[in-house]
């Protein structure tokens, strides 16, 4: 954690009575915390349903593979145990991780963000799933702020202050607050063996994920732990380099500005399976949605003439926006190119199969 700063979580506890309280990190080891009361009109501002976390004036920075001012090695975020296909070695160092306030200049210059608001916070809760679309399940649900109607929320991707301007609740930085957007970024070095020279740079500016989250239950017929992901990306910049192992040498940056991503996988006909195999290999699966039997469509594929309750279904199925993954980029550069805007809309997933393998076998 960066040690310049101080990380404040608020919860909020279902009950009778809504129950908040922070837990305020001191910015020097050893860390103390402390719980600190909060006034009426803070307290006014809680629904009481579920449990829900702010990160207020909050910077994190996941350091680095160079030993630190003492000469000591640093610890890292490193992934090994891998071997490449003609066996070599392979590790990943995540040199650089960060999540700070908005202008860090490709996690140059960190300050502080806030990551949630009272009124619209991070939430973990157990929902009904009858108000969700899987009913007599109870939905454990991991959730980003949500969104708000576009004539009370902020524009996801701009930068204008204005309530009114979009469907976001997070909101931008301005010259007089943090805002709730952070830039996010990682540097990432791959080493096959003894090479060393892949290293992989990440940014987002100024990005916000409101309206993401994943449900989860369990499926009594498959015996299996199901789920929906909704993942939102928005931001005003993305952007992707490759650098040499000392960083003083980079390639073409990839640039995609004015970016937005709504992902889904799975939903309430065809929800995303969790499994582990024999073999202790996980899998996570989208099933087939079946093909209605003879007859229950007309061949006009009109209603009139079909079976009414199979082609609600269908059609249910395939307009509905909620289950449809979208992808729009402002513009996407490589370096001093221009390749203009790029749009892809409407995807629905209706079959998806992941396992994992071990390659050592």
């Amino acid at each position: 954690m960066n040690n310049a700063h101080s990380l404040k979580l608020i919860l909020k506890k279902t009950g009778p009575r809504s129950i908040l309280f922070s837990i305020v990190l001191g910015s020097q080891a050893p860390a103390f915390a402390e719980l600190q009361s909060l006034d009426d009109g803070q307290l006014s501002e809680v629904d009481g349903a579920g449990i829900g976390l702010v990160l207020d004036n909050f910077t994190f920075s996941h350091g680095t593979d160079q030993p630190d001012q003492n000469g000591e090695q640093a610890r890292v975020f490193k992934i090994s145990g891998i071997k490449s296909t003609d066996g070599r070695d392979v590790d990943i160092t995540v040199n650089h991780l960060y999540i700070a306030g908005a202008d860090s200049n490709y996690g140059q210059n960190l300050s502080p963000v806030n990551l949630g608001r009272l009124m619209n916070p991070w939430r973990i809760d157990v929902v009904d799933g009858d108000d969700v679309g899987i009913p007599n399940k109870a939905i454990l649900e991991f959730a980003a702020p949500t969104k708000l109607a576009p004539t009370a929320g902020f524009d996801c991707n701009g930068g204008s202050a204005v309530a009114g301007s979009g469907a976001c609740s997070s909101r931008p930085a301005t010259s007089t607050w943090r805002g709730e957007r952070a830039d996010i970024g990682f540097q990432m070095n791959v080493a096959v063996g003894n090479d060393r020279s892949s290293n992989l740079n990440f940014h987002a500016r100024s990005a916000v994920i409101d309206g993401s989250y994943i449900r989860l239950w369990g499926d009594d017929e498959r015996k299996q732990m199901a789920g929906e992901f909704r993942f939102n990306l928005y931001s005003p910049e993305v952007s992707i380099n490759a650098c040499s192992l000392d960083g003083a040498t980079c390639g073409s940056r990839i640039t995609m500005t004015d970016f937005a991503l709504e992902l889904a996988i799975g939903n309430k006909y065809q929800p995303i399976f969790f499994d582990v195999d024999a073999s202790g290999n996980f899998l996570l699966e989208v099933g087939t949605i079946a093909a209605p039997a003879s007859g229950q469509i007309a061949a006009n594929g009109l209603r009139d003439g079909s079976d009414a309750g199979t082609w609600d279904f269908y059609n249910d199925y395939y307009s509905n926006p909620e289950y449809r993954s979208n992808l729009h980029i402002g513009n996407f550069s490589v370096g001093s190119k221009d390749f203009g805007p790029a749009r892809m809309e409407g995807m629905l997933i209706q079959h998806l199969k992941i396992q994992t393998q071990d390659l050592a076998q």
